[in-house]
């Protein structure tokens, strides 16, 4: 009996303001509050409200066998509950359910794996704490940022303590296989890894409302077909999306949430076919293959590598100095230093800088707040400078104290 597992990433950034050369040493405020509520606002109304509303709809509607899963960033939590208690309400009704898995994740949507094991650590603690704060639940399954992983990342989860990993279904790599099993890494034979089948999730993502494709209009029934026929040839289908797909990417007069509607009616059609979160698709199969992974994978961009954050010099600049940054401003015991610098290694910051062209370029422009990478660049290694004066003054503040005392 082959799963229908939906997992949504749900995540909105501290974005920063255009901060000036000459506001360093002065002004310490570095995050564009009124875009960030307008953005969360607009978004809210759009997708998240609307989403939730249909979702859980649909649970009740079928009495708990439609099921689907979350990943909710800490900086996203965090301005819920600032700025949208009525969204973050709206999450806990559907976890309520006992039909929603909430997975785990780096609280600040971060690259920071690939910079600090320490704080990537920190992270996945702080967002599972967090979740427990405001859910009453533990995640088990874990995915990285933007699904960035590697054998390495899968073996350094697996020693966590997770039941299992989330990752893209990236073709080279597969190779004849299919992501619509459950895998697991060189070395770990028993740690369970999701691919995410990226055909079928991109179609809702990315195509649906794409007149010039050739399968559109995209209805629920068409959908449902598509997926019954991984019927004797797989386990699991494994849609994988940004929630903000919902009204937000695409709007409503699209037709998408119709389509949401009436999804769970024609998957159910084909009598073998569940809806299953990660947890229980991990619960239920067997693992089936190996998926090797030496380098690194994503599910960001046409290459599904590290290159939506890290292929021009300006994207490597600016890593470079947010992460050396790291040590010295925990030694330094500043609480509001330490929360700014979280909130710079947002790997979004990094994504706007991307100076990438055709149909990739075209979506790092959606999402950016800016007008150009080099824009996006310029306000964060202003803000950057302005944390590093901070850091002066407080290190020397704390070798004064040190000496007085």
């Amino acid at each position: 009996m082959p799963s229908i597992c939906f997992y949504f990433q749900v995540h909105q950034p501290y974005r920063l303001r255009n901060y000036n050369f000459f506001e360093m040493g002065g002004e310490t405020d570095y995050f564009d509050t009124q875009k960030n509520v307008e953005v969360l606002n607009k978004v809210a109304e759009k997708c998240y409200l609307p989403a939730n509303e249909i979702f859980l709809k649909l649970i009740k509607k079928y009495k708990g066998d439609f099921k689907i899963a979350y990943s909710i960033s800490g900086v996203a939590l965090e301005q819920f509950e600032t700025w949208r208690p009525d969204v973050l309400d709206s999450f806990k009704r559907l976890v309520d359910t006992g039909c929603v898995e909430i997975l785990a994740e780096t609280y600040h949507h971060s690259l920071s794996y690939l910079y600090s094991k320490e704080e990537f650590i920190y992270q996945i603690k702080k967002h599972e704490q967090k979740v427990q704060e405001l859910f009453g639940v533990t995640p088990t399954v874990f995915r990285n940022t933007e699904l960035i992983y590697n054998n390495d990342i899968a073996h350094f989860i697996k020693d966590q303590g997770y039941k299992g990993i989330i990752a893209e279904g990236v073709d080279w790599l597969l190779g004849h296989k299919t992501p619509n099993f459950i895998h697991h890494p060189p070395g770990a034979n028993d740690f369970p890894i999701l691919l995410k089948n990226y055909k079928l999730s991109d179609d809702i993502a990315f195509r649906f409302s794409n007149k010039e494709w050739a399968e559109h209009p995209l209805s629920a029934e068409k959908f449902a077909n598509w997926a019954h026929q991984v019927a004797g040839n797989g386990d699991t289908v494994n849609l994988f999306m940004d929630y903000e797909t919902f009204g937000e990417h695409q709007w409503a007069d699209t037709g998408i949430f119709n389509f949401l509607e009436y999804l769970p009616e024609y998957i159910f059609r084909h009598p073998d076919f569940t809806f299953n979160t990660p947890s229980e698709v991990i619960d239920k199969y067997p693992i089936k293959g190996e998926y090797d992974v030496a380098g690194i994978s994503s599910w960001a961009d046409t290459e599904r590598d590290l290159s939506a954050w890290r292929s021009n010099e300006m994207q490597h600049e600016a890593l470079r100095r947010i992460y050396k940054l790291e040590a010295s401003i925990k030694a330094s015991k500043d609480s509001s230093l330490l929360k700014d610098w979280r909130r710079m290694t947002t790997s979004d910051h990094f994504y706007y800088m991307c100076t990438k062209y055709w149909s990739d370029g075209d979506v790092h422009k959606y999402f950016s707040p800016y007008e150009t990478p080099l824009e996006a660049y310029n306000n964060f290694i202003n803000a950057c400078g302005d944390l590093e004066y901070r850091l002066s003054h407080a290190t020397l503040q704390l070798i004064q104290h040190k000496n007085f005392v």
